[in-house]
């Protein structure tokens, strides 16, 4: 793949992660308050039951329970850490702890995907952290455990999700929006229990409530997961996940925009780190007198 469409796929894809930066806007001003798995659940079964009702295809042989590992990873488990984070923490705060999922990226890569570690993927990491971390912390940012701990578990399972995406690939034949809708449905459904055992569902929704549930669905997760999982199939695993610093940057802008959330030097320092990070994860350089390699992708899984 050349450099010009590594980099028109990386700002593709980039747009997902720019679209879940919304989350936490969406979460405090628009839907009823401390219900995660509800927010979780709504966001993730109808776009998922939409794209299955477009498609028609559903998975075959080992892919079953493949969808269902990576349906849990990268939604249903996803979601429901990723608004319990945002619940229980300041968005800034919440992003600047999911931040360690690169980090997570390279150690896992390392281990299955056979990705060699590299000092400046390790100095990429570290920019990255320090980067959200001048862009999103404020001095009396609050901390919670349960919302810190809900980060780093959401982390976890993006990250986990991303390197057993690459290493699986996508069935041969099957398309990127029948795939979509598997993971987004299989999310789903894992999530309707707990959720109708767990919380007291709202007895009143406004146009607010369903506008903003509505939005996660179609826009935060039908159509952005759609765009991640494109990308996913065409850039290297750590590259894609540096591109989920992209989130915080876009939640800091949002609230600067609406919700009277000051912008200054430290944090202009940080999207600039952020920025950086990004580009030191797209490097690959080449051994010395060779031609850079271009990155293997794996062969598409059989069904």
């Amino acid at each position: 793949m050349s450099n010009q469409r590594v980099a028109g796929t990386s700002a593709l894809t980039a747009l997902a992660p720019a679209v879940w930066g919304s989350t936490y806007l969406i979460t405090t001003e628009f839907l009823p308050p401390d219900r995660p798995l509800l927010a979780s659940t709504l966001r993730a079964l109808p776009a998922g039951l939409i794209l299955l009702a477009a498609t028609r295809v559903f998975p075959r042989g080992i892919w079953w329970w493949r969808a269902l590992v990576l349906g849990v990873l990268n939604i249903g488990a996803f979601f429901y850490f990723l608004f319990l984070a945002a619940y229980h923490l300041p968005g800034g705060v919440a992003a600047l702890v999911m931040s360690i999922q690169p980090m997570i990226v390279l150690l896992l890569g390392a281990a299955l995907l056979r990705d060699r570690i590299r000092p400046i993927q390790i100095g990429a990491c570290l920019l990255g952290a320090a980067g959200v971390a001048l862009l999103v912390l404020e001095p009396h940012a609050g901390l919670d455990a349960v919302g810190v701990l809900a980060g780093v578990l959401g982390a976890a399972c993006m990250a986990t999700g991303i390197v057993l995406t690459k290493r699986w690939g996508r069935p041969e034949g099957v398309t990127l929006l029948a795939f979509t809708g598997w993971q987004l449905t299989v999310g789903g459904l894992v999530l309707v229990p707990v959720t109708l055992a767990t919380e007291a569902l709202p007895t009143h929704l406004t146009w607010g409530n369903i506008g903003g549930f509505a939005y996660l669905s179609l826009i935060g997760a039908m159509i952005a997961y759609v765009l991640w999982f494109r990308g996913l199939s065409r850039l290297p695993a750590l590259a894609a996940s540096f591109l989920s610093f992209a989130s915080p940057l876009c939640a800091t802008v949002l609230g600067y925009l609406f919700l009277d959330q000051s912008l200054g030097l430290l944090q202009i320092l940080g999207a600039a780190a952020v920025v950086g990070s990004v580009v030191l994860a797209q490097r690959r350089p080449a051994p010395a007198g060779a031609p850079a390699r271009p990155e293997r992708e794996p062969a598409p899984s059989r069904v």
